[in-house]
């Protein structure tokens, strides 16, 4: 057919001219609506002029290359428009909307530049000479890629539903810009327009405009809210840089050929084999992809929480809060929900350094996991690392954490799913260990930087609770302190009465009358002083350190504790087990300790002290069969000062002190204890080195 190739885009330019007519009812329902208007008009001029060219033997066929890049810019503006999920009511604010976007606007930038020096000759010819070859060709090759990487982003960024208004805008401009493709990579390769391909151009255009016209009237009835994928714009990044990686080894190789004299051609071989093996070590290489993943996804993409939105949300929720027991629950609550975990517990160290459960949310684990110890794998690695551990990531790519070891985790608590690092001033106060989601889910990125940065929030709330609680104590060991001004200046009055008795006492001892008035002064100040006692109770705390026998010790405690049921059995093995310490603090703590026991269980019960030696430390047990405690109640309650159940019998710093003598003295405390059953506290204190003195000895000194 003599005039196939005018025909051809005749044809095309009908096409868009009936596409025209359609899109007119889709500007006032929707905003993007005069996007797809002038990206239609601008392809129908542009088929029409071609057509005209192709008429006209006076004109070049490279002259329709501006109008063409016009038209490949309505197209692009239409897309972004699509991608940027637009909600501008007024069409007048359309294009400002456009230019909000950092990358839309370089993108019309750089296409508007492009056109401008395909319309002046004088300019295009010094770019030309520049490059070496025809720069329009380059341009139009990269106008075809830049349009199929934004139609790939708007298809796989949509949802099912999307999808069906937009697959067939997707077919049809993809169809469009693959074609394009190929003319133009071919041109530039061969250094000229492959005309059987150009010719046919037109028909092709003609062929999809259906296609467009199907998802117009889709899309006029469906609303639209599109957002770009991580993995899209990694994986279309990279393409783009193959592609820019190509075209410039490509030229390269070009300059090779022709400046390499002889060795030109052989030169060109090597070089584009050398560009090719580098581009392939490029890709397979998984710590560059690791990079480049992160780094797009940071900068690239919309974020996928609005941060702004959850740290008013978190700062007003912990304001409100009022004790540690509503933060703990909250703290685990707070992270389950951003990652849609249904369980998770949190762990706070204690003064040896060791974790326990404060808090339990659902989270079905063994006794054994109450206490995890400082020593842990996991531990150490929130410690050194303060990353947020995935256990699921971790099955996958152990290499990621270093090849730590979670194999405990993994075998004994297999419903796990992140530990997360409470952390204040690079310290690891707590951690918060979440179960598997709801759902499955894979984290990226976003998710452990908002882990983390919640979890530092949570950790300023945590330490200030614990310093308003420590602030507390302080204050009740000052209120403690000025009792005791007040107990020394009764004393001074009981000293006083006694010392009156005293002084008459040599003058009046044989006075009936003065001997009753004595005994009942006398009695009297052993009231108050009993009662001053049973207030305080707290001895003098001197360190008067010497090398004791516990066996004797324990002994002449059970025996004074025997007056109260139940009477304490002392089962031993040894004859003799030397400790090094304070004799008088150490018989009274266990005293308490065993009074405590007695207080706490029935006089049928039984309460039994045992003594061992285990290696270089002696193993004191007192055990009861009383009511028992709970894990809550001795994890936060049992060893806090001035915390008693007692009422005003007890002042809560029998156990609080006992603790902290033991641990002053390089021992250890532990209870295990059941509700019901009873109560076990196990002391550990270190052996001495030596014998402890004969009894005449210790008199003499």
């Amino acid at each position: 057919m003599e005039h196939y190739n005018i025909i051809s885009y005749l044809s095309a330019g009908i096409a868009y001219s009936i596409l025209l007519i359609l899109s007119l009812w889709g500007i006032k329902k929707h905003t993007s609506g005069i996007l797809f208007f002038i990206a239609v008009l601008f392809s129908s001029a542009w088929a029409f002029y071609t057509s005209y060219n192709l008429y006209n033997d006076d004109l070049y066929t490279t002259s329709i290359l501006p109008l063409e890049t016009l038209r490949n810019l309505a197209w692009y503006i239409y897309l972004l428009a699509l991608l940027n999920g637009m909600s501008v009511n007024d069409n007048r604010h359309i294009f400002l909307s456009l230019f909000k976007s950092g990358y839309s606007a370089v993108l019309i930038t750089g296409s508007l530049i492009i056109f401008l020096i395909e319309i002046n000759p004088g300019l295009q010819f010094k770019v030309n000479q520049l490059l070496g070859i025809d720069f329009r060709l380059m341009a139009h090759v990269s106008f075809a890629i830049i349009g199929l990487i934004l139609i790939e982003q708007l298809y796989r960024n949509a949802i099912s539903e999307q999808r069906w208004a937009i697959k067939f805008i997707c077919l049809g401009l993809g169809g469009i810009f693959i074609f394009d493709f190929i003319i133009y990579s071919k041109s530039l390769l061969f250094s000229g327009i492959d005309y059987l391909l150009w010719n046919a151009r037109g028909i092709v255009n003609a062929l999809v405009v259906p296609l467009l016209a199907i998802s117009v009237v889709r899309l006029q009835g469906e609303t639209r809210n599109y957002t770009i994928s991580r993995k899209v714009i990694f994986h279309t990044s990279a393409l783009v840089g193959t592609g820019m990686y190509l075209i410039v080894m490509s030229l390269a190789g070009f300059y090779i050929k022709k400046y390499g004299g002889s060795w030109g051609d052989i030169a060109q071989i090597l070089f584009i084999f050398l560009a090719i093996l580098v581009l392939l070590i490029l890709m397979f290489s998984g710590a560059l992809r690791a990079r480049l993943k992160v780094y797009f996804n940071k900068h690239f993409v919309n974020y996928r929480y609005d941060y702004r939105e959850e740290w008013i949300k978190l700062s007003k929720t912990l304001a409100e809060l009022k004790s540690f027991n509503e933060l703990s629950r909250f703290m685990i609550k707070t992270l389950a929900d951003l990652v849609d975990s249904s369980c998770g517990g949190l762990w706070v160290k204690n003064d040896n350094g060791d974790y326990y459960l404060a808090e339990n949310y659902n989270l079905n684990l063994d006794a054994d996991w109450d206490l995890i110890q400082a020593e842990n794998p996991a531990v150490r690695f929130l410690q050194n690392k303060q990353w947020v551990i995935d256990f699921y990531e971790y099955q996958d790519n152990p290499e990621i954490y270093q090849q730590a070891d979670f194999s405990d985790w993994l075998e004994k608590a297999k419903n796990t799913w992140l530990m997360i690092p409470i952390l204040q001033q690079n310290q690891l106060k707590a951690f918060v260990v979440l179960t598997k989601p709801r759902a499955p889910r894979q984290l990226n990125w976003e998710d452990h930087d908002l882990l983390r940065t919640v979890g530092l929030q949570l950790a300023n709330a945590f330490v200030l609770n614990q310093a308003s609680e420590e602030l507390s104590t302080a204050r009740q060991f000052e209120a403690y302190s000025r009792l005791s001004a007040f107990v020394i200046h009764d004393l001074k009055n009981l000293v006083a009465q006694v010392s009156l008795i005293v002084k008459n006492a040599e003058k009046h001892k044989h006075n009936p009358e003065f001997i009753d008035d004595a005994i009942d002064t006398l009695e009297n100040v052993v009231n108050k002083m009993q009662n001053l006692v049973n207030q305080l109770r707290q001895r003098n705390v001197q360190d008067s350190r010497s090398i004791f026998d516990m066996v004797k010790v324990i002994q002449d405690i059970v025996k004074q504790q025997s007056a109260h049921k139940p009477t304490p059995d002392f089962r031993t093995e040894l004859t003799e087990c030397c400790i090094n310490g304070e004799q008088e603090k150490i018989s009274a703590i266990l005293g308490h300790l065993i009074q405590n026991a007695q207080d706490a269980t029935d006089d049928d019960g039984s309460i039994i002290i045992s003594l061992e030696e285990t290696g270089s430390s002696a193993i004191i047990k007192i055990t009861d069969t009383g009511i028992g405690m709970n894990e809550k109640f001795i994890a936060e309650r049992l060893f806090k000062p001035f915390d008693t159940t007692k009422g005003n019998a007890g002042m809560g710093i029998g156990v609080y002190e006992a603790r902290s003598y033991i641990l002053k003295h390089s021992g250890y405390i532990h209870v295990d204890s059941e509700l019901g059953k009873g109560t076990t506290f196990t002391i550990t204190l270190p052996l001495s080195t030596t014998e402890p003195l004969p009894i005449s000895e210790r008199n003499k000194n």
